[in-house]
């Protein structure tokens, strides 16, 4: 078995990085200056268009349904016959942890933007957009805002991607468990820049929902393994 980085010391230390995220988002111009390199001046539009067809199928519609279809797979595995799960060497426990987090991690990002009211870049009137430039701990003018509430924080569309970080419940080896958390960080990044290089999401957007991932991943990890040891789950 792996040495497992899912310990509450690992919480903890992303607590401080969620945290420091925050900070650095409230009191510096980092989301902007990175968001600008996506964006031309010239033309006023981004590197990549909302509904271009080719980076839409391959960046977000793709890497969703994937997902889900990866997550009907495990649920059918979860709730099939025990031989099926001997045949690919997962358990009932393990099988849990991912789809808990799949679960999870995407409504609670989906909530928090949902509360927050946070503009994505394409709504700020630096690119074009109706809205003031309004960061998440800041107060909105109420004489000046769009007639429509924002959902730009966190990042929603990364989430699912970051959710995989699952699968490493999955793994029997050192290199199978840092490969699927490599995928995991791989697949929310590459989601992610696709929402950025479109103005859909700042950077510290997208670290926020990676670091949430974690967050909620550790305890879904630690409190699965407990109860399968109490109730042998396989």
């Amino acid at each position: 078995m792996p040495t497992r980085l899912e310990t509450w010391r690992s919480w903890w230390i992303v607590l401080g990085l969620l945290a420091l995220t925050l900070a650095l988002s409230e009191l510096t111009s980092i989301d902007i200056r990175v968001q600008d390199w996506f964006f031309n001046e010239e033309t006023g539009t981004w590197l990549i268009g909302r509904r271009d067809p080719i980076p839409r199928a391959l960046f977000y519609n793709g890497p969703k349904y994937v997902i889900i279809l990866l997550g009907v797979t495990l649920l059918t595995l979860l709730l099939g016959r025990p031989s099926w799960r001997e045949r690919w060497h997962v358990t009932r426990k393990g099988l849990g942890v991912v789809l808990l987090t799949l679960a999870i991690v995407p409504a609670l990002i989906g909530q928090i933007k949902a509360t927050t009211g946070v503009y994505c870049p394409w709504d700020i009137r630096r690119y074009g957009g109706p809205a003031p430039y309004v960061r998440v701990f800041e107060m909105h003018p109420e004489n000046d805002r769009p007639p429509y509430k924002g959902r730009g924080f966190p990042a929603g569309h990364a989430s699912g991607g970051f959710a995989l970080v699952g699968l490493a419940a999955l793994t029997q080896t050192r290199r199978q468990y840092y490969a699927a958390i490599a995928l995991a960080l791989g697949l929310g990044w590459v989601m992610g820049i696709y929402q950025f290089a479109k103005g859909a999401h700042y950077v510290s957007h997208n670290l926020v929902t990676m670091w949430i991932t974690w967050l909620v991943y550790v305890p879904i990890q630690r409190g699965m393994s407990r109860a399968g040891r109490e109730s042998n789950l396989t």
